[in-house]
């Protein structure tokens, strides 16, 4: 049974119901929920439903003479373990970025030391905005962390990223969040991550990528640090926040993602989950191209270095356990197999990404190959996953560290 308590902040928008199933997923857990309701998340659940399911009374007025008298919304910020704000919409987020405090959630948001969650949830239109967007990464660069959101319809009739994550993902971040660091099965190793997408340049605007959103691969880098491992994440562009002990190295480019690993050498352990791109542009154009006459420009692709090959080659700085991962659309087994082989790494992850839900998304169905054979895991959540094979990392790095 986890410990600890959660103030819960419920913004204003449709996805507010699902605060309501998180409250009680986290008092089955045995962890206390303290609930701030806003007033516009007033307008779809009530203080009522909320107090009933958290066994707690619900805040809502920044102004209660009752509650404010002994300044109420310090000693909430300060009683949590943990801030979780679900849904947190644009305009929550916009306030939390720019240091806004006009009403109790926003002035307890500001007043807190504590670790916070966002769970953002908001209409397609809203969360690409680029308003959003800088929100997002002052946010993220002020230690939030976020979950979700997820790509999916919407109550608006759009579909598109803003859907909140659902109740599960959530608070499988929170139990996450609250869990103390296991010392010593991983402690004295090195272990280098990579996570994320790639983006190859065309011209000073836009970039060659992929939907990858980085989850699995911070993921996998919480787990191995809570395991006490020392853990380098080579990044590509991504708006997640870095896990707490990880070293986090930026890069956009493949080239500078292989460049990257290899200063990030010697390793005990390498995880290869980034995205990365195959292939570059050989010319990037040094202004932007622009529509004409003549039609799209015609574009000359050249193969980018192999980074898991390279890691996986056999030589003197080459890790003791190289993991791989497949993400295929079809014929999963017989890829992730033949994967394994041509790069010469030691384990293959393989995972479908032909559902929508799961690039970007917050749950992972996994076939582990390796020499003895292959191993199915159960759909489970990307933060399990992790935690999964971290524990399979740790039964193999028996020997002397790095």
């Amino acid at each position: 049974m986890a410990h600890g308590r959660i103030l819960l902040i419920v913004g204003g928008g449709v996805a507010a119901y699902k605060a309501l199933e998180l409250t009680r997923l986290l008092r089955k857990a045995g962890l206390g929920v303290m609930p701030i309701l806003t007033a516009a998340g007033a307008r779809f659940v009530t203080p009522l439903s909320l107090s009933a399911l958290a066994e707690e009374k619900t805040r809502t007025d920044l102004f209660s003479d009752a509650d404010e008298a002994r300044m109420g919304h310090i000693a909430l910020s300060r009683a949590a373990d943990l801030i979780v704000v679900a849904p947190a919409t644009a305009d929550l987020m916009a306030k939390a970025a720019h240091g806004l405090a006009d009403d109790l959630a926003s002035t307890t948001l500001l007043a807190t030391d504590k670790p916070v969650i966002m769970a953002p949830a908001m209409n397609v239109r809203m969360w690409l905005h680029p308003a959003t967007q800088r929100n997002l990464k002052t946010l993220v660069g002020d230690g939030v962390a976020i979950v979700g959101p997820d790509i999916g319809a919407m109550a608006c009739g759009e579909t598109g990223p803003g859907r909140m994550a659902e109740p599960d993902a959530i608070f499988d971040a929170i139990v996450a969040a609250l869990a103390p660091p296991v010392s010593g099965s991983l402690k004295g190793r090195h272990i280098l991550v990579t996570a994320g997408p790639t983006a190859e340049a065309l011209d000073p605007v836009r970039v060659l990528t992929n939907r990858s959103s980085g989850k699995q691969g911070y993921a996998i880098a919480a787990a191995l640090a809570r395991l006490g491992a020392k853990v380098t994440l080579v990044s590509g562009p991504t708006a997640l926040a870095t896990p707490e002990g990880v070293t986090r190295v930026n890069v956009e480019t493949a080239l500078e993602m292989g460049a990257a690993c290899r200063a990030s050498l010697p390793a005990d352990a390498a995880v290869c989950v980034a995205a990365v791109s195959d292939w570059r542009p050989d010319q990037v154009f040094g202004i932007k191209m622009k529509k004409g006459p003549g039609g799209p420009p015609s574009l000359t692709l050249v193969e980018n270095p192999d980074i898991l090959a390279d890691l996986s080659a056999s030589g003197p700085g080459r890790p003791h356990l190289v993991v791989g991962f497949a993400a295929e659309t079809d014929n999963l087994e017989a890829n992730a197999r033949a994967k394994l082989a041509r790069k010469g790494c030691d384990w293959i992850l393989g995972n479908d990404v032909s559902a929508e839900a799961v690039m970007g998304g917050d749950e992972n169905e996994i076939l582990l190959v390796r020499d003895g054979g292959v191993e199915r895991w159960e759909r489970m959540s990307k933060i399990d996953v992790a935690a999964r094979l971290a524990r399979e990392i740790a039964k193999v790095l028996g020997g002397a560290a790095a």
